[in-house]
């Protein structure tokens, strides 16, 4: 989950398409935690393997990672297995449930690349 603090008014979002976004929840753990600020990008051309602010079914915004494409949706899963929700509970998402592309992490450990999925769990 996450708190988005940009311009919730997706027509003026459009001209300001940077903002920020506070990390809730732990299900993308390790590589980000609870009280992170994102900078995203609103509206961007998200990419495979890199995390995105998408809404997910009855589910408030949340911080997911994009791991395929499936025609014209996509697929959406967390760092954390044992945490949370993503496509392997509720499917592919569409493409207008991608509403921002995770930039950088600006807070509390500044980082402008993100680390990438972890292959294997302990």
């Amino acid at each position: 989950m996450v708190d988005g603090y940009g311009d919730p008014d997706p027509r003026r979002r459009q001209r300001r398409q940077w903002g920020f976004a506070v990390v809730r929840g732990r299900s993308m753990e390790p590589t980000l935690r609870a009280g992170d600020r994102l900078l995203v990008r609103w509206g961007a051309c998200p990419r495979l393997d890199r995390p995105a602010l998408v809404r997910l079914p009855e589910r408030p915004l949340s911080v997911k990672r994009i791991t395929g494409r499936d025609g014209d949706d996509w697929w959406v899963e967390r760092d954390n297995p044992r945490v949370g929700v993503d496509s392997w509970l509720v499917g592919a998402i569409p493409a207008a449930d991608v509403v921002a592309v995770v930039v950088a992490r600006v807070w509390p450990r500044p980082s402008m690349r993100l680390p990438r999925a972890r292959q294997g769990f302990d």
